[in-house]
């Protein structure tokens, strides 16, 4: 039988990793989280990953990315990356949802309400809400921009103790404090958003020809454009 190998990317948010899983496992992960632009690292990983592995981007049988949501700038950078090395080795592509990603790094949480949180700044975060059940992954709603305090009340109403994870999990948790909520969070180096994340979501969706970017809401240009009546 032949062995699936997928190369994920992730650049959603400050930190960037690239993972290489075969089969569901992880062969290897680099990971950075130190400020710098994405344009300088994201690549650069991949490329020192594959040669530490002896692996060529023609052995490779998927890319994946994070699409979004997340930062514009770093959405952009990781669907342009997946898509030049997609496309340089006539590979397939798969875009995921950078929320969904995050689940499942937790699928060990069987029954838990896991509760990915990034900050999307201008008072909201991107969010989504998901349950483990028997090892998988289920959604319970779509990805969303919305605040904190919408957050909160949907916690409420589902009654169980949240697993926060991604960046934006700490100010959800100072939130969720003064309401009285109690929440859980990984371990510091689970909380972050990972591509291996990213690669196991790729394992549970079909591959694709093209991917795009999605950003969930609009950028501060494109908003600004129709605040002065522009079309976008």
């Amino acid at each position: 039988m032949s062995v699936l190998k997928i190369l994920a990317l992730e650049s959603s948010a400050k930190a960037a990793s690239v993972c290489l899983t075969e089969d569901g496992v992880a062969v290897a992960q680099y990971f950075q989280n130190s400020g710098l632009t994405h344009s300088r690292t994201l690549l650069k990983m991949a490329e020192d990953m594959l040669t530490n592995l002896d692996i060529s981007v023609k052995d490779l049988d998927v890319i994946a990315c994070a699409a979004g949501p997340g930062s514009f700038t770093g959405i952009r950078i990781g669907v342009a990356a997946a898509k030049g090395l997609a496309w340089g080795a006539d590979l397939k592509l798969c875009g995921v949802s950078t929320l969904e990603a995050m689940a499942y790094c937790l699928t060990d949480r069987e029954g838990s309400l896991i509760c990915p949180v990034m900050d999307a700044r201008r008072g909201q975060i991107y969010n989504a809400l998901f349950t483990i059940q028997n090892g998988e992954v289920k959604r319970v709603c779509p990805d969303r921009a919305i605040s904190l305090n919408r957050l909160i009340d949907d916690i409420k109403v589902c009654g169980n103790t949240p697993v926060l994870i991604g960046d934006g999990a700490k100010l959800c948790a100072a939130e969720l404090e003064k309401e009285g909520i109690g929440y859980l969070l990984p371990s510091p180096q689970l909380i972050m958003q990972t591509a291996f994340g990213v690669a196991a979501a790729a394992e549970k969706h079909e591959p694709q020809d093209d991917i795009s970017p999605n950003y969930l809401r609009l950028s501060q240009a494109e908003r600004e454009r129709l605040a002065r009546g522009e079309k976008i």
